[in-house]
């Protein structure tokens, strides 16, 4: 019951909110230590894509645009995840004062909760309606800045004469000045897509569905031929 209280307390405050905010790739930078002198091994680099794709000029430009040509639906969000904060606070607030009774009615605070926690995800799933056109803004903008990522990438380590480009993540240290790949990368994607097409078109869908259709057809395909297949005798 505890964990369940918690839960309930903090889904209230927070879950909605978060939510009914534009969710957005943060802007990251790769790590770097400073050198120590040792020796420049040639050809490697180390290279933060996602940092590259949040730096570039095609998706800074996008974001700001997004707030003016998405503003009703923003709008809309706060509005409602407003109405539904204020739907639930009374009724985390009773909850919470029944569970500091003496003797505190177990199945009434089982009741409260999963009645608090069903409207939480039932605002969720709205507020998730509401901002959708949002989302695949952001899909369809960030599929076209990474569909001319590899290009970049490649175009970079040319230049550079890199052969091996690794994570960050990979990495415990590097000298960020002699292998870090970032800002080559990110001029060149600038260059190849300054800017990008903010609104997707009807019947758009992101890379990761289409791919998941294509997936499940052709495992149909292959079922169907393998079941009209002849039999031997």
């Amino acid at each position: 019951m505890k964990k369940m209280i918690k839960t309930v307390a903090l889904g209230s405050a927070m879950a909605l909110a978060t939510v009914a905010a534009q969710p957005a790739l943060a802007a990251k930078s790769a790590p770097a230590a400073p050198s120590d002198g040792g020796t420049i091994i040639p050809g490697l680099a180390v290279a933060n894509l996602d940092a590259v794709v949040a730096n570039s000029n095609a998706y800074k430009t996008a974001e700001q645009q997004r707030e003016t040509t998405y503003k009703a639906q923003y709008d809309q969000a706060k509005a409602r995840n407003d109405q539904l904060t204020a739907q639930i606070k009374p009724m985390v607030d009773k909850f919470n004062a029944d569970r500091q009774a003496a003797n505190p009615n177990q199945a009434s605070l089982q009741q409260q909760a999963a009645a608090i926690q069903q409207l939480q995800e039932k605002g969720k799933a709205e507020l998730q309606q509401i901002l959708q056109p949002v989302a695949m803004s952001q899909a369809y903008v960030q599929e076209q800045i990474e569909d001319k990522l590899n290009d970049a990438l490649k175009a970079a380590m040319k230049k550079r004469n890199v052969s091996m480009v690794l994570s960050p993540d990979s990495v415990i240290a590097f000298n960020g000045a002699a292998y870090n790949l970032n800002q080559d990368i990110l001029n060149e994607l600038n260059t190849a897509i300054p800017s990008a097409q903010l609104v997707p078109p009807s019947g758009w869908e992101p890379r990761q569905v289409r791919e998941a259709r294509a997936q499940q057809a052709a495992a149909e395909g292959a079922q169907q031929s393998t079941s009209t297949q002849p039999t031997g005798r």
